[in-house]
């Protein structure tokens, strides 16, 4: 007879993410961020105070920006361990959404715990529940589906004894790697099943490592063997797979040079021969320049994102072959590239077997060198003068102070751009950006997060004054924790990333910058005092010097350390880059977007649909 142990579903579902464990031995899911509410409180609530001596609850201050900071754990982790996030029903699940949706851009496993309405519908309507007029089933946890690798709603205890392992197996699959959405009906966490024991039981779950398809591998070996101008384009799927050294030892056997994504990047020394750099629209001449003479682009772990490919218009070789060495067929087979759908490092050691004794000769050491003599001087400290520091000046001055164990991220804003383009990345891990969303708010929790999965790193987040803006309040959750991390506001009184935008594809300056926009004028944010008062240790610094200065305190604080400077919002490096498909009006009153229509255009001939 199966011995059974009588449990709420709630307490079954925490017993059994306890219970789940990684090759390392040590739990998948690291902890929980909660915010208790209707409808989770009572039952998931009480089951994680049951199983606080072995799983962490932590207490968020918005659930968007918890979750952002269990995506950013994992991602630093290169998705051997995750978090959960539960929520009440209503508001404080859908808060939630935005951050499932970057995790699902992203490939990034986290497992949403969002309360949900009654399933016996007995009290209906209850609060926070929507209702829709012809469909009973509906719930604001819906919104979920699109943006979740796997979603259920549990309407019956039991029903877990299913939906968990499927749970994992998303989480911890490379290919359906994602959020994953168990949405928890609130008197079901409270009802009692006699669950079999052996559920219970510690499992572990091993990183799959897909081998290539003999006959796909055969043909991408005599596509790659015939091409006299290769190059490789890293993605983060070399980080996932820790296939870093691997793409190394593969690119110098071969001689193929590698230009890397806004994920990628890092995979390889910002400094080794063969490294071109960042690629596409906020990508350097190096990388761009190859990628437009290639006749064969080698994809590796890379969605193809329009910023890689320049919304296909950057790989102008009419003869270019594409090739995807990706482990999920959907991203192999994108825009009719050749796939090889492989685990990255499986796929790079059998791919490099194939292709033994080929080996070309680009040299690109030159392109490099003029590369850094444009871009390094634009990182330099002004000589003299008053005028506002650019964004470039400060990339300089945090790179200047950066260790060994520095991590750069970002998430949105100017400085994803400059970052790519400027930032020197010593090793794997150096460089955590977050641009498959570009999600405004990431970066104050998502660096709280990478702290959390490496307590040794030297974390230092980018945040411009519209991003802090967008979503601050973990400020306050780190200084609560005592997580040690550096944020560096650059303040340049509104969006000035979109506002480019604005003014290069014609438009007037409106509604970005302050100055720009209704009521701005009287816009008088203290962005040093708003971090002290949420226990962050700030200052506000007027030069680069004084920027220079206040980072090289950072070791000596604990807790969140703010340091905000105002920057100009108008210049970026003028050099690199590669056009980008963004819609123009095809009639304006505006000199100045009929002109840049005309330029679009033109531009439009060189995207390619094929």
């Amino acid at each position: 007879m199966t011995k059974t142990i009588r449990l709420t579903a709630a307490q079954a579902l925490v017993r059994y993410i306890t219970a789940q464990m990684t090759e390392d031995g040590v739990p998948f899911i690291a902890g929980c961020w909660a915010i208790f509410g209707h409808g989770n409180v009572a039952g998931i609530g009480e089951a994680l105070h049951g199983a606080k001596d072995t799983l962490t609850t932590y207490r968020g201050h918005n659930e968007q920006t918890m979750a952002h900071a269990a995506i950013a754990y994992s991602k630093q982790l290169k998705r051997k361990r995750a978090m959960a996030v539960t929520s009440s029903i209503g508001p404080g699940a859908l808060n939630m959404v935005t951050a499932a949706g970057l995790a699902h851009v992203n490939r990034l496993p986290v497992l949403f715990l969002p309360g949900d309405v009654f399933a016996n519908r007995g009290p209906d309507p209850v609060l926070q529940q929507v209702e829709d007029f012809s469909d009973g089933t509906v719930s604001v946890n819906d919104c979920f589906k699109p943006v979740s690798r796997y979603f259920d709603r549990i309407t019956r205890p039991e029903q877990l004894l299913t939906a968990l392992p499927r749970a994992f197996r998303t989480m911890t699959d490379p290919a359906d790697c994602g959020p994953v959405t168990l949405s928890m009906c609130q008197d079901v966490q409270a009802e009692a099943f006699d669950y079999p024991v052996s559920f219970f039981e510690p499992q572990v779950w091993y990183q799959r490592r897909i081998r290539p398809d003999i006959g796909e591998l055969a043909r991408v070996a005599e596509a790659v063997k015939t091409a006299k101008n290769p190059v490789i384009i890293a993605g983060g799927g070399v980080h996932y797979s820790d296939a870093c050294a691997d793409l190394q030892a593969f690119a110098e056997a071969h001689g193929i040079p590698v230009a890397e994504t806004q994920a990628g990047k890092s995979a390889l020394a910002w400094d080794h021969p063969l490294n071109l750099g960042p690629i596409g629209v906020t990508g350097g001449e190096p990388a761009n320049d190859v990628c437009e003479k290639a006749d064969l682009v080698l994809g590796v772990g890379t969605r193809f994102q329009d910023f890689t490919t320049g919304s296909w218009g950057l790989f102008a070789n009419p003869q270019r072959k594409v090739i995807s060495l990706n482990i999920a067929a959907y991203d192999a087979a994108k825009h009719g590239a050749m796939p090889l759908m492989a685990d990255a490092k499986i796929g790079l050691a059998e791919l490099g077997d194939a292709i033994d004794g080929y080996k070309v000769d680009i040299g690109v050491a030159p392109l490099k060198a003029d590369w850094f003599g444009k871009v390094d001087p634009l990182t330099e400290a002004p000589k003299k003068g008053n005028a506002l520091p650019t964004d470039m000046q400060v990339v300089g001055a945090v790179q200047r102070s950066a260790t060994e164990e520095t991590v750069a991220m970002c998430a949105a804003g100017t400085m994803p751009g400059e970052l790519h383009k400027l930032w020197k990345a010593n090793k794997p891990g150096a460089y955590h950006m977050e641009y498959g969303f570009s999600c405004m708010g990431y970066e104050v929790a998502g660096a709280m997060g990478i702290k959390m999965a490496q307590p040794e790193r030297d974390v230092i987040c980018f945040a411009g004054d519209g991003t802090y803006m967008m979503a601050n309040s973990e400020m306050a959750t780190a200084a609560m924790l005592g997580i040690s991390f550096t944020t560096v506001i650059t303040d340049n009184r509104g969006y000035g990333c979109i506002n480019r935008l604005q003014m290069g594809t014609g438009g007037a300056e409106f509604n970005n910058l302050l100055q720009h926009s209704t009521g701005g004028e009287n816009s008088k944010i203290d962005f040093a005092a708003h971090a002290g008062s949420m226990g962050a240790t700030s200052v506000k610094v007027s030069t680069i010097a004084e920027l220079e200065a206040a980072l090289a305190k950072r070791h000596e604080i604990k807790g969140p350390y703010v340091i905000v400077i105002d920057t100009d919002p108008y210049p970026s490096t003028p050099h690199g880059g590669t056009w980008w498909d963004v819609g123009v009006p095809a009639v304006s009153e505006r000199a100045e977007v009929n002109e840049a229509y005309a330029n679009y255009q033109e531009n439009k001939k060189s995207q390619r649909i094929d």
